[in-house]
């Protein structure tokens, strides 16, 4: 069966959508570009399906556009009505349409590249920033408690492993402390809200590692492209790092939701209900519609 969907794919690629092309070109007198911008299709489906479109163009000019840089765009347009021979007088909208999803197509590969370079730093307790970012996510969730020490077990009252959160960074290096604490400054009452439904006696978590671990969560979404529908309809241009932080506010909201809403029985299942979160956000994102905005409600 395999081997079959293999020969379909590689026929489909190779021979059947090449003439598939030509004809509708012929019929309609437009290139799949010029089709693609003249649907009624939204934003996000737009521009995915002109992505595609351009990696699997044979052309290498075509290709490389979907790696263009926010300063070369307008030159992978005109080169790309060029290559198509379109008529942009009679085709008036094609190049500012192709403009804007090359836009949020090589928008969503610089974000992931800054989002990489925060994951990649690692917190260092002898850099002063890192510690009053630290101190600062302290003082945000635990206004009226004041920190008897840098290295102490209050730290677990905010959902940290020990007594020193320098080491639960590891894995997400300065990104998980930058989502915690975007999350704390930009929505204080939602935050401090989730951290004390976190200590709830049967249905408890430590707040800060599951932050992390959705921090993680996001970063795999970014990765591996699930998140450009998201990003493609809430942005009508290049998705900032404020939009990725955003998205992880809606994560941390949702999955406390959920999380309450699964009643597991243990903290033990926090693996089994996470993936089973992941795959419900997964799911959304497969909507063309799709906008993931936290919803202050809880």
């Amino acid at each position: 069966m395999k081997m079959i969907v293999h020969l379909w794919s590689y026929l489909y690629r190779n021979i059947f959508r090449f003439w598939l092309k030509w004809i509708l070109r012929q019929l309609t007198g437009k290139c799949e570009l010029q089709r693609i911008c003249d649907g009624s299709m939204k934003r996000a489906e737009r521009t995915l399906r002109i992505e595609h479109s351009l990696e699997s163009s044979k052309c290498k000019a075509l290709q490389r556009a979907v790696y263009s840089s926010k300063d070369d765009v307008e030159k992978c347009v005109a080169l790309i009505i060029e290559q198509k021979k379109i008529n942009t007088q009679k085709d008036a909208v094609f190049a500012s349409k192709l403009q804007l999803s090359l836009l949020q197509i090589s928008g969503c590969k610089k974000l992931y590249s800054a989002v990489e370079e925060l994951r990649k730093q690692p917190y260092n307790s002898d850099n002063k920033e890192h510690e009053e970012q630290l101190m600062e996510l302290w003082n945000l969730l635990m206004p009226h408690e004041k920190l008897k020490a840098r290295i102490t077990k209050q730290w677990c009252d905010i959902g940290f492993q020990g007594d020193d959160p320098k080491t639960d960074f590891r894995g997400m290096g300065m990104l998980g402390l930058t989502n915690l604490l975007y999350f704390s400054k930009h929505y204080p009452r939602e935050a401090r809200q989730i951290l004390s439904r976190s200590n709830n006696p049967k249905l408890g978590y430590s707040y800060a590692i599951v932050g992390i671990n959705l921090t993680e969560m996001a970063y795999n979404l970014l990765k591996n492209g699930h998140l450009r529908t998201h990003f493609y309809n809430l942005v009508p241009g290049e998705p900032q790092m404020k939009d990725f932080h955003q998205f992880y506010c809606y994560l941390a909201y949702e999955f406390d939701k959920f999380w309450f809403e699964e009643k597991p029985e243990s903290i033990m299942y926090f693996n089994q209900y996470r993936e089973k979160f992941h795959e419900k956000v997964k799911k959304h994102l497969l909507d063309y519609d799709v906008v993931l905005a936290l919803r202050n409600e809880i």
